[in-house]
């Protein structure tokens, strides 16, 4: 059974699975056209075929994944699968990745995200004031800030999204610096203006 296991047996399944379904084509199309050794081309690509579909059914389905080895028990039905969370078989640790992992890890970054949104909304009111440079920078904030939401939403899929939130949060808060020098500067033009 090894060889059936193997790379080339593998491609050489394939090979015949395609030229098999090369010649049924062909055949069709020769059998439709009604061209000379149609119904010869027809039965030789049903033939091969016929081999194939008998060859898969005997040899069974590929196994690709090996899942049981994160979570041992997983190819039973009536076992209580656990996740490997000390080491695996190789010495590697696995570390496992479930909401209590997450939620230590994230600490209090939600409730700043919600100071945040306050502070956003507030910033929405400077929108309707005609400032030309504040204005587009207030929409890049409100571009910014929805992909920061997408950001939140996804955040418990992976690890590697903590660290790009924390990467967001720092281009926030450079971004909330910028505009607010440019709101100051702004009021303290709109404060030295001239009364009319």
């Amino acid at each position: 059974m090894s060889f059936v296991k193997s790379k080339g047996f593998k491609y050489f399944k394939n090979l015949i699975i395609g030229v098999g379904a090369a010649i049924v084509l062909v055949g069709a199309l020769f059998k439709i056209q009604s061209w000379p050794y149609a119904s010869e081309m027809l039965t030789a690509g049903l033939l091969t075929e016929a081999f194939l579909f008998l060859m898969l059914g005997i040899l069974g389905p590929e196994k690709d994944y090996y899942w049981e080895k994160l979570y041992p028990g997983l190819d039973n039905y009536s076992s209580n699968v656990a996740p490997i969370s000390a080491s695996s078989g190789a010495g590697a640790p696995v570390k496992a990745l479930n909401g209590e992992v997450v939620e230590s890890q994230l600490g209090g970054m939600l409730g700043e995200l919600q100071v945040m949104s306050k502070s956003l909304s507030s910033l929405k009111a400077l929108q309707e004031v005609d400032f030309s440079g504040t204005k587009k920078q207030i929409e890049g904030m409100n571009d910014f800030y929805s992909k920061l939401n997408e950001a939140v939403v996804n955040l418990g899929d992976s690890l590697e999204d903590t660290k790009q939130y924390k990467d967001q949060m720092a281009s926030l808060n450079t971004n909330l610096g910028s505009l607010n020098r440019v709101y100051g500067n702004m009021l303290t033009a709109m404060g030295n203006a001239p009364a009319k």
